[in-house]
């Protein structure tokens, strides 16, 4: 799992099969202290996340498939959670 800020969405004209009707949001993902780790990602959305959520992200295609309903799709990032608020630790 990985935590992660919305940062926009996004929509293609052409994708696959699976991804029809499917929301895509761009992520952010985060490290310590809310800071920048690596380079925004795609992921699949069924949460109906807004610009400036924090969310959590999984990699796990079962996950995905289980979404999009299709054995084959090739989404790898989907948000499984809404973070309400951090605590430190």
């Amino acid at each position: 799992m990985q935590p992660a800020t919305v940062i926009g969405s996004t929509r293609a004209t052409v994708k696959h099969a699976s991804l029809a009707g499917q929301r895509l949001v761009i992520v952010q993902p985060t490290g310590v202290d809310d800071a920048p780790d690596g380079a925004p990602l795609i992921a699949l959305d069924n949460l109906g996340c807004r610009k400036g959520d924090q969310v959590m992200l999984t990699s796990d295609g079962s996950y995905a498939r289980e979404i999009t309903k299709h054995e084959n799709t090739p989404a790898r990032w989907s948000v499984i959670g809404l973070i309400d608020e951090r605590r430190p630790a």
